[in-house]
């Protein structure tokens, strides 16, 4: 195999016409630009120079392997650039998964910020259930997979895998506008045992936080509805069709919607990313400094209690019908 380092000197050496200049161009001495050129003409089995006795002169051969060599000195040269790009971050290839919630509140602006900082980097995205994203990330087909786990359905994360907390999400109790059980003070759950509720599907960590919530207070909760698209949850409950509970990124304010923090209750889901502890892939650490950055913007931006919760205890007195018969 041809040494990259003779192929460089033959071609400085064919440029300048002299072992010495060529020295001088490389930062080697003459004799070892001498020694590398020795090397060569064994390697390819024929003498690239004439030597004279006041210098060298190329033979056809030194010329064609020169003309060929450049080609190959720029391709090696533009490997070596993107190795060090790689090496440090700055491009190479992310993989990373997520569930819907922080798909759409906290990904785009955790790949937005890397994208910004490494452009040429390639961000590779899948979402699912962390129970289907936590096998790949420890197969290493994900890089990074943003995971939660509910205080009510706590979770034991693989020794193998990394933790690092980016989102504490308070739970909002979700009432349709006008529900007899607002309060200035917010809501007692208790008062809600005879109302039908929307709830995602059976034997989701949703599903069964809901129940335990329920059973601090005594009750079992009577599900009418189930989904796992929180939109349709909200639309149900604006329509009047039920009751609900849902993390705090899944919440977003809609007409017809009252969204109170549940109180008196553990009633968080904890948002983390996950990755293998031995994965060495460079842009993870601006990975993990991205989405802490996302994770930060949007704590202060869940579900508070707030002045909507008085005005729709003020409008609404009395118990409307509709909440009379459903009961």
């Amino acid at each position: 195999m041809l040494n990259p380092l003779h192929l460089r000197t033959l071609v400085e050496v064919v440029r300048t016409g002299s072992f010495a200049r060529a020295a001088r161009r490389t930062g080697y001495t003459a004799s070892a630009v001498s020694q590398q050129i020795a090397a060569l003409e064994r390697a390819v089995g024929t003498p690239l120079f004439e030597r004279e006795a006041h210098g060298i002169r190329p033979t056809g051969t030194a010329f064609t392997i020169a003309d060929r060599a450049r080609d190959a000195i720029a391709v090696l040269d533009s490997l070596e650039r993107d190795i060090r790009d790689v090496v440090q971050g700055r491009s190479g290839r992310l993989s990373l998964g997520t569930f819907p919630t922080a798909g759409e509140r906290m990904v785009p602006y955790a790949v937005a910020e890397l994208t910004r900082l490494h452009p040429t980097a390639e961000i590779l995205l899948d979402e699912a259930e962390p129970d289907d994203l936590l096998p790949q990330v420890q197969s290493g087909d994900l890089d990074l997979a943003l995971v939660f786990a509910y205080d009510l359905v706590p979770r034991v994360w693989p020794k193998e895998l990394t933790v690092l907390p980016l989102v504490e999400e308070t739970l909002a109790l979700l009432l349709p506008k006008g529900h007899p059980a607002l309060r200035e003070d917010g809501v007692d759950v208790g008062e809600l045992a005879e109302e039908r509720w929307v709830a995602t599907r059976a034997g989701t960590a949703g599903a069964t936080s809901l129940f335990r919530v329920c059973a601090a207070h005594r009750f079992a909760p009577r599900v009418a509805f189930r989904s796992n698209d929180y939109d349709v949850v909200q639309g149900l409950v604006a329509a009047g069709a039920g009751v609900a509970i849902v993390p705090g990124l899944a919440y977003q304010a809609r007409e017809g919607v009252v969204g109170v923090p549940l109180a008196h209750t553990p009633s968080h889901r904890r948002v983390s990313a996950l990755y293998r502890t031995a994965n060495r892939n460079p842009l993870l650490t601006a990975a993990m400094d991205a989405f802490v950055s996302a994770g930060r913007g949007l704590q202060d931006r869940f579900v508070r209690a707030d002045e909507s919760i008085r005005h729709a205890a003020d409008s609404n007195p009395e118990p409307s019908r509709r909440h009379e018969e459903a009961s």
